[in-house]
């Protein structure tokens, strides 16, 4: 437990934080999975919307710092290889 008050603060603080950051983190993954389900489902209109929503999610969590800009980078070369793979596929 904090015993000062500028420590109590920082607690406090890192509490709101971390709610933040899991809710930004949470929302990548959602993206990311609603991407993957638009490509089982074969609608080209679906997957195009999932990718651009993925690709939004991971830059605005990259640019807030909640991830580091080459994890969000290879996330999103990721997605981009399994739409080729589909593109292909079809």
């Amino acid at each position: 437990m904090p015993n000062t008050a500028s420590a109590k603060k920082k607690l406090r603080q890192a509490k709101k934080r971390t709610l933040r950051n899991r809710l930004v983190k949470s929302k990548v993954k959602a993206a990311i999975k609603k991407f993957n389900e638009a490509l089982k489902s074969q609608d080209a209109e679906a997957i195009r919307n999932a990718l651009v929503g993925a690709v939004k999610a991971l830059d605005k969590a990259a640019a807030k710092g909640i991830i580091h800009k080459n994890t969000a980078a290879r996330k999103k070369s990721r997605l981009y290889k399994k739409l080729k793979e589909f593109s292909i596929a079809v």
